[in-house]
């Protein structure tokens, strides 16, 4: 089914190499979710550009020949590497219209985060992507990226760039059929072993959704938290500040490196402690290209360091002790070709500030979200960030 490591490396492919453990050894699921950056694939010759030469269309009907094979024990035999089996069974799912593939390719027990939080079980998962079918008969997701990193033995992990189209001729969770074609991005991260989503955090535009229906996005937001009173944080919490700093102390002052290329780990961790924990934002004139691209959620688009920056801004305002964490984080690349990078993180704050979201409530919000960086020269110059924007609207509107 698969060639040896070697025999890929003999071809050009200087991927992830095997984990820890003999073959046919089982990893603990704290190994499945971390990955070393010795597990990070150091060029491009299993990826997306290399899938689809020629069209989506004329490589899912016929790949060629000329692909990367991986080692995937534990797949069905006609995936050729981890990037073609994320295309492939995403095609198949929503487009071909086969939902029952997914009591194959996600486990009975698999989680899965959202906007509205967690969604436990597969039977879950059939049963929304059956609405969202439903919904839009036309829908179809194209694939714009596909970041990967790991193995078969510590699981692959992905994180899958697409943009949804379709026409809203069916009934959905949000109201009667509009009529209206809409698009918007998804990013989807998953972790999967032996032909298994196990693990899946997944960011949909939801509010950018919304807006493209008509609806009125605020006013959405407050019906689905009076119906949904037990999403995002108990009704009688009490806002407090979150824990960014010990006693008097001050945040962490981490030097962002003048070059990514010896450590694409400690580059994320220090633009991200600079920018947001330390308020530092000067430095993303440090981190990112000066008419870097920044695609965000509810279809924002950012152009240049000063759009983001005031974007940056916005939130901190909002949130005065937002304090944000990186969750998540693998790469693939290299200096020469540039680097792409897939970061989840979370953070906390608190509405006190003014702002989109209206006037403060005093309510303390998790917002979370999936940011993908297109790098080269050492420096960001496009970024796909998407966080659970409609989430946030829901936890500040509860009754």
């Amino acid at each position: 089914m698969t060639e040896a490591l070697g025999d890929v490396q003999k071809r050009g492919h200087a991927g992830p190499k095997p984990g820890p453990g003999k073959e046919g050894s089982t990893a603990t699921p704290a190994q499945m979710e971390a990955l070393g950056a010795e597990l990070m694939p150091s060029d491009y010759s299993i990826s997306l550009d290399s899938y689809r030469r020629g069209g989506t269309d004329n490589f899912l009907a016929h790949p060629p020949e000329d692909l990367i094979r991986q080692p995937m024990r534990g797949f069905e035999p006609q995936y050729i590497n981890i990037v073609d089996y994320i295309v492939r069974i995403t095609h198949r799912i929503w487009e071909e219209k086969d939902i029952g593939y997914i009591y194959d390719t996600y486990s009975h027990d698999c989680k899965v985060w959202d906007d509205l939080g967690l969604q436990y079980g597969r039977d879950k998962i059939v049963a929304d992507t059956v609405h969202t079918n439903n919904a839009f008969p036309d829908i179809r997701l194209v694939a714009d990226e596909v970041i990967w990193a790991g193995n078969e033995t510590l699981g692959f992990h992905t994180s899958h760039r697409t943009k949804i189209l379709g026409t809203n001729t069916g009934f959905s969770r949000f109201g009667p059929p509009t009529g209206k074609r809409v698009q918007l991005w998804c990013i989807a991260n998953c972790v999967a072993r032996d032909n298994e989503i196990f693990h899946e955090h997944v960011i949909y535009d939801t509010a950018g959704l919304l807006q493209q229906l008509g609806f009125d996005v605020v006013e959405t937001a407050r019906r689905f938290a009076a119906q949904n009173s037990s999403t995002g944080l108990p009704p009688n919490f009490m806002a407090s500040e979150p824990r960014r700093l010990e006693g008097q102390g001050k945040p962490a002052a981490v030097p962002i490196p003048d070059s990514p290329d010896g450590d694409i780990k400690a580059f994320v961790e220090a633009a991200f402690q600079n920018i947001w924990n330390r308020r530092n934002f000067g430095a993303i004139d440090q981190v990112y290209q000066p008419n870097v691209v920044v695609q965000g959620s509810t279809g924002r688009v950012y152009r240049g360091t000063g759009q983001l920056r005031s974007f940056v801004m916005s939130m901190v305002a909002m949130f005065p002790d937002i304090s944000l964490q990186v969750n998540d984080l693998y790469w693939m690349g290299n200096p020469e070709e540039g680097f792409q990078v897939s970061i989840r993180w979370g953070a906390q704050g608190t509405h006190k500030g003014n702002g989109p979201y209206g006037e403060p409530t005093g309510r303390e919000v998790n917002l979370w979200g999936i940011s993908q960086w297109k790098m080269k020269d050492g420096r960001v110059e496009q970024e796909w960030m998407m966080f659970n924007e409609f989430g946030i609207l829901q936890q500040i509107l509860r009754p």
